[in-house]
C-alpha cells in the first residue's frame, strides 16, 4: 500500500514523520498517474493552484502492475465504502491463485 500526491518531497516526508505513517508516499510529478489512471479532478483547470488534484480513490494493482479495481468519485466527500472495497479486493486475490 502506498499514498500518492503531487504535493513536494518535502511536504510528504514531513507529514510522514508527523503522522508515522506505516506505508510510504509517493510524488505524482506532472500529474502522469493521476492522468494514466483517469482520476483527475477537472474542477480545476491548468491555471488553478489546486490543478492536479485526483478524485480521491483506491486502485488496486495486481503483481504484474495491471489495475484490477479502482474506486473514484468525483468529489472529495463521497468514499468507496470499506466493506465494497474489502469484497472486490478479496475476490481479485483470490481469482489470481
Amino acid at each position: 500500500m502506498v499514498g500518492m500526491t503531487y504535493d513536494e518531497l518535502s511536504v510528504l516526508k514531513a507529514f510522514s514523520q508527523n503522522h508515522k505513517l506505516p506505508y510510504p508516499l509517493l510524488r505524482d510529478e506532472q500529474i502522469k498517474h493521476v492522468s494514466a489512471f483517469n482520476i483527475l479532478n477537472t474542477e480545476y483547470g491548468p491555471d488553478h493552484q489546486g490543478y492536479g488534484i485526483p478524485y480521491p480513490g483506491i486502485i488496486y494493482l495486481d503483481a504484474d502492475q495491471i489495475v484490477r479495481a479502482k474506486f473514484a468519485d468525483q468529489g472529495y466527500k463521497k468514499r468507496p465504502a470499506l466493506k465494497e472495497v474489502y469484497e472486490v479486493l478479496a475476490a481479485q486475490i483470490q481469482t489470481q491463485k
